[in-house]
């Protein structure tokens, strides 16, 4: 459905403005889209929006609704679609981070800071080194933190899907888990440059990074045994917040999704 004349008037002339409004996930069907939980308290509540308002409602599956509000209320937000297209936030690219736990919180900002970034999917790793060490209890805690902080940073950054944070794996168990594409461990002691791995073309990447004091030598060997290759950011060592950080924003540039 296209916006009408009228209403394309009242908002822009613009196309790319008619999609710089509040953003959610939400479910929708034909005509209308549907929002509730937290995001319809926010909205009702917080942000004061009303009958007539905009806003994109993105279905999770990469398409993004132009959309006006019906009625807004903390129970549900009903919404008429007004347009659609395509999420312009996915990249070409799946990348996948397996992420050794570092110590403190710092693992809020690794999340937040992929999802931005473009990644796929979020997997905390146990590596030798890891300090951090939940249990089973403390680690499903920290996985729903994990959760919403990958949502809330998907809402803020324009993206079509909400990537997932999964279960927490052993380093053994993560290194089995690569299959298909390309798969690199960030290693403190050496390895390839990126773009000798990975060309515009390239689908499907596994990325590997350690916690503080990173990879013991035996891990990169199980690693590389697996198909999963040694690779560098340069001659300075990174923190184990940034260089995941590094890592995908030069991921994205070789496969040309920055």
């Amino acid at each position: 459905m296209k916006l009408n004349e009228g209403f394309e008037k009242t908002v822009t002339s613009e196309t790319v403005e008619r999609w710089r409004y509040p953003r959610f996930f939400g479910e929708n069907s034909g005509e209308t889209a549907l929002i509730t939980g937290t995001d319809a308290v926010h909205i009702s509540r917080v942000l004061r929006m009303k009958s007539g308002d905009l806003a994109i409602v993105c279905d999770g599956n990469g398409t993004d609704c132009l959309c006006r509000i019906v009625s807004a209320e903390e129970k549900g937000v009903v919404l008429e679609v007004l347009d659609r297209r395509s999420s312009e936030g996915e990249p070409t690219v799946t990348v996948r981070l397996f992420q050794c736990l570092p110590k403190s919180d710092k693992m809020d900002f690794i999340v937040q800071k992929a999802v931005e970034l473009g990644a796929a999917e979020v997997i905390p790793v146990i590596s030798k080194r890891c300090v951090s060490r939940p249990d089973a209890k403390t680690a499903a805690k920290k996985a729903e933190r994990w959760q919403r902080i990958a949502e809330e940073a998907a809402k803020q950054c324009g993206r079509g899907r909400i990537p997932e944070v999964r279960d927490m794996l052993t380093f053994g168990e993560a290194v089995k888990v690569h299959g298909d594409g390309v798969g690199i461990l960030f290693y403190e002691c050496g390895g390839e440059h990126l773009n000798s791995l990975v060309a515009p073309e390239t689908r499907l990447i596994d990325v590997y990074i350690g916690s503080e004091g990173g990879f013991e030598e035996n891990e990169a060997e199980l690693a590389k045994n697996a198909g999963i290759i040694p690779a560098t950011l340069g001659t300075r060592i990174l923190r184990c917040e940034t260089a995941p950080v590094a890592a995908l924003a030069v991921l994205m540039n070789l496969t040309n999704n920055m």
